[in-house]
């Protein structure tokens, strides 16, 4: 699961179904996540004589600590809806949709810059472990070293000059 958050583009999870114990653990693990309507999530290690205490572990990153705890704890399924609502997923959608707005996510991402994904993706993941002062004084230097990237060079010049950046 570590190689899913620190690949350095992001990877998009695509649900369709029941996410359970380690894929509960991958959608968890993933930046982004759509699932269809009909999703469900859960934990379920539990009800085996197991604490699914690896797949706890980007649970309880990815949604608020008491949700976390019920999952774990219980093992009961949650919703598309309620994955939704905690921020588990990032979007949900019907199913005849799901693929189309999978795609449309991975095209829209890879319109953007490859080096300045990487900064950002790097950066947000290592500012969740940081206090509120170390984020910003972190975000502060990775803003000037991203603006010392070609790629931020040319956006702030695509920007100015009222045209499509164009990547390198």
């Amino acid at each position: 699961m570590c190689a899913v958050e620190n690949c350095e583009v992001p990877v998009i999870a695509q649900v369709n179904g029941l996410a359970a114990a380690a894929g509960c653990q991958l959608v968890a693990s993933c930046d982004l996540v759509v699932a269809s309507s009909k999703s469900t999530f859960s934990v379920p290690g539990v009800y085996n004589g197991l604490f699914c205490s690896t797949p706890g572990i980007p649970l309880v990153r990815a949604v608020p600590l008491k949700i976390a705890a019920k999952l774990l704890y219980t093992g009961e399924p949650i919703t598309a809806a309620e994955a939704l609502q905690h921020g588990l997923v990032s979007s949900v959608v019907e199913e005849a949709e799901l693929e189309k707005e999978t795609i449309r996510l991975a095209h829209r991402i890879c319109q953007m810059s490859p080096a300045v994904i990487a900064v950002g993706k790097k950066f947000l993941r290592a500012q969740v472990e940081m206090d509120r002062k170390l984020a910003y004084q972190e975000g502060e230097r990775v803003m000037v070293s991203n603006l010392a990237l070609s790629d931020g060079q040319e956006g702030i010049a695509a920007f100015l000059e009222k045209r499509k950046a164009k990547w390198s």
